[in-house]
């Protein structure tokens, strides 16, 4: 199951009585990745991990982030120590870990751009390379997945994906499928309304980026559903 809806929500921003102030877009990226960071290898990352990991040469630009974060009330820091970080208002815990979460498919060079991470049951999301994806309307919906819905997706190679399972291959662009393997060879079905199946002529070309392996879905709107029988 998936922890919390976001890395760091509204609900865990230190609160003394005091509005707080809302991050800019990087300040929000960093401390995301920050919190991903800590989670993985349970030590902060450097000043100079940091620069590098946003494509800032600047150590004294990274630190002049890290201070607005602390004067937003998300940090503490100890300027004498490389790693001297505590951050405030953000649930570490070991059970979970923090997932990216992007708004389409991402591509192999897309990775690392991710806007937001999750956090995800660890037995869910550990695999190191896990992401999580908005379903788009139609995406998923034979299934029951609707369009704002979160689906996780683990990484897998094609031997280790059972007949049955839905994928995220590259077939024109990378998408839902279902894979089918019959006696008439591996078959990759379309999940797209009117979609259709093709063949897999050669398992070697066919890239498999991972496979759907859960979702989430908010029950705040749950009175919009019809529940009526028919």
């Amino acid at each position: 199951m998936l922890a919390r809806t976001d890395a760091i929500s509204p609900r865990e921003a230190p609160t003394s009585g005091q509005q707080v102030e809302p991050l800019n877009e990087i300040e929000r990226k960093i401390l995301d990745f920050m919190v991903q960071y800590l989670r993985a290898n349970t030590y902060q990352p450097s000043i100079r991990e940091i620069g590098e990991r946003f494509g800032i040469k600047s150590t004294k630009t990274v630190s002049e982030h890290l201070q607005a974060l602390a004067e937003k009330g998300r940090l503490e820091r100890d300027p004498s120590r490389s790693r001297g970080v505590r951050i405030l208002g953000v649930d570490l815990s070991a059970d979970t870990v923090a997932v990216p979460c992007f708004d389409e498919i991402p591509t192999n060079g897309s990775r690392d751009e991710a806007e937001s991470f999750l956090s995800v049951d660890r037995q869910m999301g550990s695999e190191n390379g896990s992401f999580i994806v908005r379903a788009a309307a139609g995406d998923l919906a034979v299934l029951g997945v609707a369009e704002g819905d979160l689906v996780l997706v683990s990484p897998a190679t094609l031997d280790q994906v059972e007949d049955g399972c839905i994928v995220v291959a590259e077939v024109g662009g990378a998408s839902f499928h279902r894979l089918v393997r019959n006696g008439s060879g591996t078959h990759l079905e379309s999940l797209q309304p009117g979609g259709g199946t093709s063949l897999v002529e050669e398992e070697s070309t066919l890239e498999i980026t991972g496979r759907v392996t859960g979702f989430y879905r908010r029950m705040d709107e749950v009175g919009a559903i019809n529940l009526t029988q028919h």
